[in-house]
């Protein structure tokens, strides 16, 4: 559930899908914990043997959905599983992924990271000719776009329903004894393949799930490509593409685990490079060097090295925070910060400080951050931020959606620094942030600083992704 202590962007899931290998649903709980990052509100897996479909999801984390009984009930060699933080479908147990759904007797079940932006109009379509919806998920438009063209054989029928699909899509799909990995023409969102040992294939979010299971790194999906993984081997084909890919950088910025690796390059050393550019770009006399843990950890360290300024961690996280607890009485103000981070007073006392941030996305965290600073008797508080300011909406699959909803898309950085009480405050260029990952700007989505977006969206989708 979003609070207003929980200001933070949000990724709508991750997914993970395992083929041949007797313990498929295992390895995929597994490799869902390793992408619980990506997504907190539900979590499902659903294995199939060959004959019989077998599934399980909850609303919670990974962890707390699953256990060994419910595991061991789902059997196969073949399996695939979900994490999922709503950016649009409300936030309920009858929207957890995968959905399944039968067909002609072919059971079929979709799990998808990212967002349709053609949404409305395609479900207002299918309701016009009959179907009944039981979820408000992209998911389900694709379960139903594949059973309207199921009399053409599976291939042709993924193929005629991505024709359909517009926006920001990495898809699997899995029936009795298949596993399809999809990708949209674009490449918006992360999907990559691994080998496990013997005759057993992994896809995944990230290459950290492939990881902790101790799967080799064979290569990503291509954009627009299909690859369907069954007792045959692969087999891989491509029925759309784009003119150009649309990485999202915001996933080398701030979504993806440090030590994956993300559209050819490590998340760890991008980050690093991010602060090593801000460090180029705005040098400032301070100190120390801190990040607000976890949040600009990389970065700061990047900063530092190229700065010749010491990093120190100048804020405690506290690991233990559940995800509920007893709330505070009105007088305990940013209890929400403070049970989570807590600033070391004796010795940040009479210090200037600079705090290097991943993003600025409302700015509401950032005040009450700042502020306990203050109150710890720093003297000067900087503020760099490893990327540029978030000025527009995202339609492919992240979290701030209304542009009301980000500060730099009404203030300038100087409205910015006043509002959240710094000293001073620095982003880092485009140019710089394009340097940071690789250096090929037209490789990416930069739709957030930019407002150039590489796929357009329906006239309704911004309400309809507000009002979920």
């Amino acid at each position: 559930m979003r609070t207003c202590s929980e200001p933070r962007p949000r990724e709508e899931c991750g997914v993970c899908g395992v083929f041949g290998h007797p313990d498929a649903a295992k390895l995929t709980y597994f490799g869902l914990y390793a992408l619980q990052h990506r997504g907190q509100e539900s979590a499902g897996i659903v294995a199939s043997d060959g004959k019989c479909v077998r599934e399980h999801k909850a609303m919670g984390l990974v962890p707390d959905v699953f256990s060994e009984e419910n595991i061991s009930r789902l059997t196969g060699h073949l399996a695939m599983g979900h994490v999922r933080y709503s950016t649009t479908g409300a936030s309920t147990a009858v929207n957890a992924q995968p959905f399944t759904a039968t067909h002609q007797g072919c059971t079929l079940s979709v799990a998808h990271n990212g967002n349709l932006v053609n949404i409305r109009q395609l479900r207002q379509e299918l309701e016009a000719r009959g179907s009944i919806f039981q979820s408000t998920m992209d998911s389900e438009v694709v379960v139903h776009l594949l059973a309207q063209h199921a009399h053409l054989g599976f291939e042709e029928a993924i193929g005629q329903t991505l024709g359909r699909l517009r926006g920001a899509f990495s898809l699997l799909l899995m029936t009795q004894d298949t596993l399809a990995a999809i990708r949209d023409p674009h490449g918006f969102r992360p999907l990559c393949l691994g080998k496990i040992n013997g005759n057993g294939y992994i896809v995944a979010s990230e290459t950290c799930a492939l990881d902790l299971v101790e799967a080799q790194y064979v290569r990503d999906i291509e954009p627009g490509e299909v690859l369907l993984i069954n007792q045959d081997g692969l087999r891989s084909f491509t029925p759309h593409r784009a003119d150009r890919t649309a990485f999202c950088i915001f996933e080398q910025v701030y979504f993806a685990r440090p030590d994956s690796d993300i559209f050819g390059q490590n998340v760890y050393e991008s980050r690093k490079r991010m602060g090593e550019i801000l460090a180029r770009e705005h040098r400032i006399d301070a100190d120390l060097v801190m990040p607000f843990p976890d949040s600009g950890n990389y970065a700061a360290l990047g900063y530092s090295q190229a700065s010749g300024i010491p990093l120190e961690m100048g804020m405690i996280r506290n690991h233990y925070v559940g995800r509920t607890f007893i709330q505070p009485t009105q007088s305990m103000r940013d209890f929400g910060v403070r049970v989570k981070l807590n600033p070391v007073r004796s010795f940040l006392q009479g210090k200037r400080v600079i705090i290097v941030e991943d993003s600025i996305i409302r700015g509401t965290t950032g005040r009450s951050r700042v502020n306990s600073l203050r109150a710890a008797g720093v003297r000067e508080v900087h503020m760099v931020v490893s990327c540029p300011p978030t000025r527009y909406p995202c339609y492919y699959g992240i979290d701030f959606p209304s542009g009301s909803e980000l500060i730099a898309s009404a203030k300038q950085v100087e409205e910015i620094r006043e509002s959240l009480g710094l000293d001073s405050l620095s982003y880092l260029s485009l140019d710089g942030l394009v340097e940071a990952v690789g250096g090929a700007g037209d490789r990416y989505c930069l739709a957030c600083y930019t407002g150039d977006y590489p796929v357009t969206p329906d006239r309704e989708f911004h309400k309809l992704a507000l009002d979920g």
